[in-house]
């Protein structure tokens, strides 16, 4: 049976169980501004009865109550909910990443008209027309020299804007990195801590509520999914790899590479294989710098490198004023001194390698007559070999058109002289080097014998780059050597040609070796190559190039910012979901504070009452 002392016990628990009630309440109620903050509930339960049905009791009906009981302090938490959160917060990084370095890529296209690239072009072919009408004025080639100057200079203006980007945007990179891993260690050390306390039988909330937060900012930065199978083993994933598993934390390194421009790649650091990331902010920044910046500066540079050679092609036959020819009016520097493009490319001292840009047949085609031939060209692609198949109908243009139309990094076009020519693109992937002509082949006769630029058709008499002196399967064909990287960075007007402006080619010599006074052939080719169908890369003309280019950033800038508001108003109704559900409310807190009040009085007045009993019992009875 109960003992006199039982009310006691009764009246201290109840005490004890208020007074843990309002402590957390104000836990709660301090923490309400705290991040990632879960408010907690104390589960109350009655104590053990005194009699159990197993046990031998007094024959009496029910059980004696012992009053209450702390059972456990929970948080008040959605865990579907959370793992939502964590799954849709990468998303909403990313597109807020992409909208960020979009505004200021945007804003290098969209320079005043009086710096642009596109106006000061205008302004290049304007004087070129007009020295094609006043092909003996001095004047007239000081303008088209100046109007050089300023073009290569806004060329070389939105190549740093570019390149300056990039560089921000690696050093992002660097800095995300270091705190992936750093996030990694802390919710390494927060599970050991967490499963020392679980041992002990306690439920670190504060703790768990400090990993939880620290996964959120780690799912900001890369796609992750949280995985807890095991009772003991927290674990965090990312693209089907483990970055988190209890307390082991697995880091990522930077490793730099040559290929590109010293950026460097994301590597595991314990197994040291590639470490590739979807989404997240990290995900967008390797996304913005190695596709999308890296793709911007390839247009730039495809675009400088095929203006510089197109005018260079003319400029250096025709001859200038002062009756000096062979002059380039670009400068143009190549990768590599040897002739024939031969490079050392693995860097053991000996040349295994061709870096040929652009190569010429010998014949002159005519583009609307039917080839009469059969057969397949093959050229290189970005995910291997290309195969364009030509036939017998087939009109020189419409094989060009089929070339050009597919997904060959290599594009064709009839040059000044009708001859037939191919030209490198920049490459999709990293590991091949742009503006290269990698392979070249033909299983008919079209690129042989009737364009002029193979020596014989089939594998064997193939072009291919991956070994030195490969000009070497060319026909008499010309070929230019493929320039250094980034050629928009580096383009500008012949020093020759600024130092004299009598230098500038406006005619063509006579059968003497001379400009004919009034002869502007040389200035009208020039200023038609504005409108001629020359392939700068997958573009037809420079306008097509350019409207190209502007309308892809808008359409990209434009994307990131409806994506990014789409996930904003996603993000927004999950986390006011949340706070809901786990977020502190002062109000019901202190509405709380006054019933735990009112309770623990209560306690104490039964404290009170009991202390008067037994006082009655032990002092008073028997006098």
């Amino acid at each position: 049976m109960a003992n006199s002392f039982a009310g006691i016990e009764i009246g201290k628990r109840s005490l004890m169980t208020h007074s843990t009630q309002i402590q957390t309440a104000g836990h709660n109620i301090s923490n309400a501004n705290t991040e990632g903050y879960s408010r907690q509930r104390v589960n109350v339960k009655t104590f053990e009865p005194l009699y159990r049905p197993d046990l031998e009791r007094a024959e009496r009906p029910g059980m004696v109550g012992q009053g209450t009981d702390i059972q456990s302090i929970e948080r008040v938490r959605d865990e579907l909910l959370e793992k939502r959160i964590v799954a849709q917060t990468n998303e909403e990084t990313y597109w807020e990443t992409r909208d960020k370095y979009y505004s200021m890529i945007e804003a290098v296209y969209s320079e005043p008209d009086e710096v642009s690239v596109r106006s000061n072009l205008d302004k290049f072919w304007e004087g070129w027309q007009e020295l094609s009408l006043y092909p003996d004025s001095n004047a007239a080639r000081q303008a088209v020299v100046t109007r050089g100057e300023s073009l290569t200079n806004s060329i070389r203006q939105q190549h740093s804007s570019l390149r300056a980007i990039g560089n921000q945007i690696n050093d992002d990179i660097e800095a995300t990195v270091k705190q992936v891993n750093d996030y990694a260690r802390q919710i390494a050390a927060l599970n050991h801590e967490i499963v020392r306390s679980k041992a002990m039988g306690d439920n670190p909330n504060d703790l768990m509520d400090r990993r939880d937060l620290l996964v959120e900012k780690l799912a900001g930065l890369i796609n992750v999914t949280v995985d807890q199978t095991d009772p003991d083993e927290f674990c965090v994933h990312t693209d089907g790899q483990v970055i988190v598993q209890g307390s082991v934390a697995r880091q990522i390194d930077t490793v730099p590479l040559i290929d590109n421009n010293g950026y460097g790649k994301l590597m595991w650091h314990d197994t040291e294989e590639d470490a590739f990331f979807r989404g997240g902010t990290l995900g967008a920044l390797i996304e913005l710098r190695d596709k999308d910046i890296r793709s911007e500066l390839q247009q730039l540079d495809t675009m400088a490198l095929n203006f510089a050679d197109l005018v260079n092609d003319v400029h250096r036959n025709a001859i200038g004023k002062n009756n000096t020819t062979g002059l380039d009016f670009f400068t143009q520097h190549y990768f590599v001194e040897n002739t024939n493009g031969s490079y050392d490319r693995d860097g053991d001292g000996v040349e295994d390698t061709s870096y040929v840009f652009r190569i010429t047949g010998t014949n002159a085609l005519n583009a609307h007559e039917q080839i009469g031939l059969e057969g397949t060209i093959t050229l290189n692609g970005p995910d291997g070999d290309v195969r364009v198949t030509y036939y017998a109908t087939d009109t020189v243009e419409e094989v060009i058109n089929r070339i050009n139309d597919s997904n060959a990094e290599v594009k064709a076009y009839l040059d000044r002289n009708s001859s037939l020519a191919l030209k490198a693109t920049s490459s999709k992937d990293m590991a091949n080097p742009d503006f290269v002509i990698r392979h070249v082949e033909d299983s008919g006769m079209f690129l042989t014998g009737y364009a002029g630029i193979l020596r014989a058709s089939g594998a064997d008499g193939a072009y291919d780059f991956n070994r030195a002196d490969a000009v070497t399967s060319l026909a008499d064909a010309q070929f230019a050597v493929s320039p250094l990287m980034e050629p928009g960075a580096y383009l500008e007007v012949s020093a020759q040609i600024r130092g004299d402006v009598e230098s500038v080619a406006a005619a063509f010599a006579n059968s003497q070796g001379y400009a004919d006074p009034g002869d502007a052939r040389a200035a009208v080719e020039i200023a038609s190559i504005r409108n001629t169908k020359v392939m700068i890369g997958s573009e037809r003309t420079f306008d097509d190039y350019f409207a190209e280019a502007v309308t892809n950033v808008g359409l990209k800038g434009e994307q990131a910012a409806n994506q990014l508001a789409s996930q904003n108003y996603i993000m927004n109704d999950l986390r006011n979901l949340r706070d809901s559900i786990s977020g502190v409310n002062i109000d019901e807190e202190l509405a709380d504070i006054i019933k735990f009040q009112h309770g623990y009085n209560a306690a104490a007045r039964f404290v009170t009452v009991q202390d008067q009993l037994l006082d009655t019992i032990i002092n008073r009875l028997g006098v």
